[in-house]
């Protein structure tokens, strides 16, 4: 694709014809035979994001799946432009989730909650089993999603999971180079009632584990006459093993990430009739100073797109979430500055260590795709 310089037109500033026209006597590459030239209209959403009413993207055709990135701010080339390649490397699964990746070894874990089971994937080897069980290690049959779902690493390197089956945050005793299925629990009751299944998790710089329970983990979810909660919460478990309530208001909370500064939470909700993301501000005592709407993708309220899931926040503060159709990405105000169509369902992201990479858990596969 041509290099090509996109400029935004603020409705808000441009009032008439002329100042528009004047907009896009900007500076452009001409090629030879055409003109390339693109300019987003935004105007103001009802939640404050501005949504582009133009976008430039590239698509990718692969296995009759159409898969492509739409740019739809300028900002979002700072960090992902529309010809990145997006590469399946691992498929046949049932529902890939929790994607992390393991710096010191240089390979990615990723669960598949239906088969019970955490894959390593490598480049160069492909993937592997890693762990089984991962998230249901009690006899009873569990027919749903048994399966570990949120991965992530503590401050000393030891994987945390999120286990739909045990209905626990859990820490592996194992090492990571020797996987064995023999888990510490962390927090499985509120209030001596068991939890749902823990389905995601962030930790705060200064060690709380924060961590959604819908439920999902459970065979028949809301009905399921082993749910002991009349309610979905968000956690926060601190280190000394206090396990606090942070709210109970979302219908179905989901994926949970945390800005670089540590000071906002936020937290999806894969509620299909409301698809939205919560900005939570967060107090001195790591609870909740204020709330906001994040963003609302209300245009796929009521459809079969997917849901708001699990979502990652850069170094620079900008918003990975796994949504409707693929992954949005956010700037720190809630304004979506690209999406990434992966042409399946998609539950959840990861960085590689020097965030030039995203990796993708969508359905049945893994995918990746560059970053600048």
């Amino acid at each position: 694709m041509a290099n090509l310089e996109i400029y935004q037109v603020d409705i808000g500033i441009c009032h008439n014809f002329s100042d528009i026209k004047t907009a896009c006597q900007m500076k452009f590459l001409v090629p030879t035979f055409a003109f390339w030239f693109a300019i987003i209209v935004t105007s103001c959403h009802s939640n404050t994001e501005r949504a582009a009413t133009k976008e430039i993207s590239t698509e990718i055709k692969a296995d009759s799946v159409v898969r492509r990135i739409a740019i739809l701010d300028k900002e979002a080339l700072h960090i992902i432009d529309s010809s990145s390649a997006i590469e399946v490397i691992a498929s046949g699964y049932k529902w890939t989730e929790g994607p992390v990746y393991i710096k010191d070894s240089g390979y990615l874990l990723f669960s598949d909650i239906p088969n019970n089971k955490i894959f390593k994937w490598k480049e160069g080897g492909g993937a592997t089993l890693y762990l089984t069980p991962s998230g249901h290690t009690g006899p009873e049959k569990k027919e749903v999603e048994p399966g570990s779902n949120g991965l992530l690493l503590d401050a000393k390197g030891n994987l945390v999971l999120c286990q739909h089956g045990d209905r626990r945050m859990a820490r592996m005793e194992a090492p990571l180079t020797n996987p064995k299925p023999e888990f510490i629990t962390l927090a499985d009751r509120y209030n001596g009632k068991r939890l749902n299944s823990p389905n995601d998790a962030v930790f705060h710089p200064n060690g709380d584990l924060y961590f959604t329970d819908p439920p999902y983990g459970l065979d028949k979810r809301m009905k399921d006459t082993a749910k002991d909660l009349d309610f979905q919460g968000v956690y926060r478990l601190k280190p000394n093993g206090q396990l606090d309530l942070f709210t109970k208001e979302l219908k179905f909370p989901n994926g949970i990430a945390l800005s670089p500064d540590g000071k906002v939470l936020y937290v999806s909700c894969s509620d299909s009739t409301n698809m939205t993301w919560t900005r939570y501000v967060l107090d001195d005592k790591g609870l909740i100073k204020s709330e906001s709407l994040f963003y609302h993708a209300k245009e796929y309220d009521r459809t079969d797109a997917g849901n708001p899931d699990g979502m990652k926040v850069n170094k620079q503060g900008y918003i990975f979430a796994a949504g409707p159709k693929g992954i949005w990405i956010f700037n720190p105000n809630g304004r979506v500055l690209a999406r990434i169509y992966t042409g399946a369902k998609t539950a959840n992201c990861a960085f590689s260590p020097d965030e030039k990479t995203l990796y993708i858990t969508a359905s049945t596969q893994v995918l990746r795709v560059g970053l600048k």
